[in-house]
Formats: structure tokens, C-alpha cells, sequence
């Protein structure tokens, strides 16, 4: 099959590339490298440096005519949507439309879209939420998510668009950036590197840090290829049904980066607090039963398996 993925250039979208790549597909990246790094695009995958939003991705479309669009791009920060929620709109709702426009208009066959599980499930008492668990988002963010599931259906009812929408919990892995919520096990090997003692940020009853759901990457790619040619017009969380506090993973990453010789000073036994920040939920986790049945997929990745995975990864990448 010919895919397009958008965000191709990015920590997610990457590795997605390389997976479809490895099965055999031919692979068309599009990214603005907003946040996307060149060294990231497999080689074997054809190239659009081109924002979403642009009216020139139907150039790309008209020319590569693909059958499926994986849909990666996205403003993806919690705070920065609080901050600017135009901007997030924007990127997250226009960048949606203009893909599903072009996609109808250029006989694309399916739609795979990538969409979040805990900041659009909001705060559940009862978790690992599921798929029938009732949507409270409580950011920006998490509000054009959802916004673009309904489109997906809209879409589907109006033009005959297949899609499937992965709602992601945090994954973390190889090429993650240190930028926003999502990328905190990147920021904490970021300073732990660097010699700076990392900040958990916490509400008052919970000084261990806000639990996540955190999958690897690897297992994320393996969802997308599934996707391919299952779960036609269903919604399905992608995770591991585990809560993991904040400062339980830095623990975790602290011990594995102790093992190469970094921040071995008891000073970053005892990593600095900070107030939670506008949009951060409590806890989070995902009931991934659905994706068993409807894809086959499970994740393979314990917390410690792929933090020493991500570790290990990013290390030999930083040393040659």
C-alpha cells in the first residue's frame, strides 16, 4: 500500500515510517519540521516539507495519490493549547480538514487517526477508562481531539471515509523530543545528562506526581500496521493499563542512567517539586481490551523493559 503519514518527521510519526517501511509499504512523509528533525525520515520514504494547514498538500495528494493517510501531525502540548487555543485549533482542527478534504477528494481509501486517551477521557475515578467511558476533556488539546473524532464520523457517514482513531496514552521511546507533558521521559534524561536535577510536578495530596498510562514506541508502531486493514470506524485505546506516578518513572530512569555513570550525586535522589500546571490530570490510564479483540495488538513493553530500551538507544545515539 502507499501511506501518507503527516508528522512523519517526529518521535511517533518515525517510527510509524520506519514500521510501514519494514512491512513493505511505500511511504510518503509529510511534516513543517515544527518539531520533526530531517534525521529522523527513513530514507526510503519520499519527502513534503509542508505544514497541514497548507493549501499545496493537495499537490501532494493529486501527484502520490495515496491509500492511506496516517495522521501523526499535531499540536500535542497541554499547556501551550491552554495558552493558545487558536493555535491549537488551527493546527489540530484546519490541519484535520484540509487532510480529510484532500483525502475524499483523492480516493483514499482509509483514514488512521491519531487522537489521546487520558486528556480526552479527563479525570475518571474508575480506571483504566474505556472506550465506553463518557469524554470530559479539560483542555484545548484534548477538546480539537475530540472535536476531530467527530469529523472522522462525519466523514465516514457523509463520503464513505473508512477511519480508525488509536487513542494514545503517553508513549515514550527512541527519537522522543523534551518538549511538553508528553515527552517528560525525554526531559528527564535531558537533565540527568546535563547534570541538572529534573522537577516533578505534583498537586498537594499527591507529592509523587500525576500517575500516566506510558507505553513504548515499539508497541505503537505495531498498533499502526494492525490498523492498516483492521478496526474499520472504531475508536480504540492504545496503552498498558498500568498507572505509573511521576516519580516512580524518574526512579526508574534514574537507576538505568546510574548504570552509564550519569547523576551518580545523591543530590538527584531528590528531584525538585513544582505546582501542577493549567490542563494536568490527576491520573491516567487506559483499558486496552478493545484493541485486543479488534486488532490483535497487546503491548509487549514493561515500564522498565522500554525505559532501558529508550535509554540505551538515545545514549549510543549521543556517543556514535
Amino acid at each position: 500500500m502507499k501511506i501518507l503519514v503527516t508528522g512523519g518527521a517526529g518521535f511517533i510519526g518515525s517510527n510509524v515510517v520506519d514500521g510501514y517501511i519494514r512491512e513493505g509499504h511505500e511511504v510518503i512523509v509529510v511534516d513543517n519540521l515544527y518539531t520533526g528533525r530531517t534525521e529522523n525520515i527513513n530514507p526510503a520514504a519520499k519527502f513534503y516539507l509542508l505544514d497541514i494547514r497548507s493549501e499545496e498538500l493537495s499537490k501532494v495528494f493529486e501527484l502520490e495519490r495515496p491509500d492511506i493517510v496516517n495522521h501523526h501531525a499535531a499540536q500535542m502540548s497541554v499547556p501551550a493549547s491552554v495558552e493558545d487555543p487558536q493555535f491549537d485549533a488551527d493546527v489540530n482542527v484546519m490541519g484535520l480538514l484540509n487532510l480529510l478534504e484532500n483525502s475524499i477528494r483523492f480516493g483514499v481509501r482509509k483514514f488512521i487517526f491519531i487522537s489521546t486517551g487520558g486528556a480526552v477521557y479527563g479525570e475518571k475515578e474508575d480506571l483504566p477508562a474505556s472506550e465506553e467511558a463518557s469524554p470530559d476533556p479539560m483542555s484545548p488539546y484534548a477538546i480539537t481531539k475530540l472535536t476531530s473524532e467527530v469529523y472522522l464520523k462525519f466523514y465516514h457517514a457523509q463520503h464513505g471515509l473508512d477511519f480508525t482513531v488509536l487513542r494514545y496514552a503517553n508513549i515514550y521511546g527512541p527519537r522522543q523530543v523534551p518538549h511538553g507533558e508528553a515527552g517528560v521521559v525525554a526531559i528527564f534524561m535531558e537533565k540527568l545528562r546535563k547534570g541538572d536535577v529534573p522537577t516533578i510536578y505534583h498537586y498537594p495530596d499527591a507529592p509523587d506526581g500525576m500517575t500516566r498510562d506510558y507505553c513504548y514506541v515499539g508497541d505503537v508502531v505495531r498498533a499502526n500496521i494492525e490498523a492498516l486493514t483492521k478496526g474499520g470506524g472504531e475508536v480504540i485505546n492504545i496503552g498498558t493499563t498500568r498507572e505509573t506516578s511521576t516519580g516512580a518513572l524518574y526512579r526508574e530512569i534514574l537507576a538505568i542512567m546510574r548504570k552509564y555513570g550519569y547523576a551518580e550525586d545523591d543530590r538527584f535522589d531528590h528531584p525538585l517539586k513544582g505546582p501542577a500546571r493549567p490542563g494536568d490530570l490527576r491520573r491516567s490510564a487506559l483499558d486496552c481490551r478493545k484493541a485486543e479483540t479488534v486488532l490483535g495488538w497487546s503491548p509487549e513493553f514493561d515500564i522498565r523493559r522500554g525505559l532501558e530500551e529508550t535509554v540505551r538507544y538515545e545514549l549510543e545515539e549521543e556517543r556514535g
